[in-house]
């Protein structure tokens, strides 16, 4: 056979394979994140899409998207439910202005110190549910919680305690977080995370709820915000991985299975990864003579509870949603000795 043969040959086969392989996909879906296609969440997104794919041998095919590619990140709910998009990986709190209890389930500020019991409350306490009672009447079925960790705050400005965020100009997404910061006294200003880096740089603002400490130093942020907070105190976002509640029900019991499987591992994963991150970003910043690591004391994180126990309370009104996840949440706290006496009666005179 002539190498011209061969080639052609071999041509002729890989044709043959791709075609193969394109017809193995039963599923082919769009999810969008809410990450930029930059940042580390957003690669692990991509990973857990190619798992699936593998898992379900080539029986899913899942295309990840970064924030903004179909629609605006608060506008991926809608998405869903009109098949625009297949589905999402993203923070509930975008859709606050639907239903309170988006914001209140998404980030309940001041409530989670470690992320592993946030997991454990979705996945063993009723929070998964409880979310999907909420987001399926939306046309949206969740596969799985995960969560980024615990946000850092970067700050221009050292905060050491409460009385230092009176009057701080402090980047806030509306809802829950913009609220309990106002309360805590300072002045939130509420600018989309595409925006951080240069209100930083500017002094438009002089912190940020944003992200985890690790995506903060990458990008930068630490050159203007030099005193950030870590361990992080406030902020631990939830990531719905979500898929078409009519796809969902239309899937075969198998793939329901796989796809249940992944989002736990990729829970889990992305927990520990973005762990390991952090811990090698806060060497690197402690080498840097201008950077100055804020650890809040035990007594001013209690306090800032406080504070936040008050609006979870406001919330807990809105309406019967929000009410039952509030009771559950303060019930599982309560449980494993996460909520006491002395941190649900910290000190919140001096905040305005």
């Amino acid at each position: 056979m002539t190498v011209k043969k061969v080639c052609v040959t071999a041509m002729l086969g890989a044709l043959a394979f791709n075609l193969q392989a394109a017809k193995a996909a039963e599923y082919e879906w769009t999810f969008q994140t809410s990450e930029t296609s930059g940042e580390p969440q957003f690669e692990m997104k991509r990973a857990w899409a190619d798992n699936v794919e593998q898992m379900s041998d080539g029986r899913i095919a899942i295309e990840i998207l970064p924030v903004g590619a179909v629609v605006q990140a608060n506008q991926t709910l809608q998405a869903v439910r009109s098949g625009i998009l297949q589905g999402h990986l993203t923070d509930p709190s975008y859709f606050t202005g639907q239903n309170p209890a988006f914001g209140m389930i998404g980030n309940l500020v001041g409530a989670w110190s470690d992320p592993y019991d946030f997991l454990d409350y979705m996945n063993n306490a009723g929070g998964e549910a409880l979310y999907n009672r909420l987001v399926e009447p939306y046309g949206v079925h969740l596969i799985g919680a995960a969560a980024t960790g615990l946000e850092s705050l970067p700050s221009s400005k050292p905060v050491h305690s409460i009385e230092d965020m009176q009057g701080l100009k402090l980047r806030a997404p509306e809802g829950m977080v913009y609220n309990i910061f106002e309360k805590a006294g300072a002045t939130p200003v509420n600018l989309p995370g595409s925006e951080v880096y240069t209100g930083l740089e500017k002094g438009v603002i002089d912190a940020a709820d944003y992200t985890v400490f690790a995506t903060n130093q990458a990008q930068g942020l630490h050159e203007f915000a030099s005193y950030p907070l870590y361990p992080g105190f406030h902020s631990l976002p939830m990531v719905a991985v979500s898929l078409n509640k009519q796809i969902w029900d239309e899937l075969p019991a198998d793939l329901r299975a796989i796809l249940t499987t992944s989002v736990d591992a990729l829970a889990y994963e992305m927990v520990a990864e973005l762990k390991t991150r952090d811990l090698q970003a806060v060497s690197e910043a402690r080498q840097n003579p201008d950077i100055e690591i804020i650890d809040l004391p035990a007594e001013e994180r209690a306090r800032f509870r406080a504070i936040a126990r008050q609006e979870w309370a406001e919330w807990a009104e809105r309406n019967d949603i929000t009410r039952e996840f509030y009771d559950s949440v303060v019930a599982y706290l309560r449980a494993h000795n996460l909520l006491t006496d002395e941190t649900e009666s910290g000190d919140s005179s001096n905040a305005s």
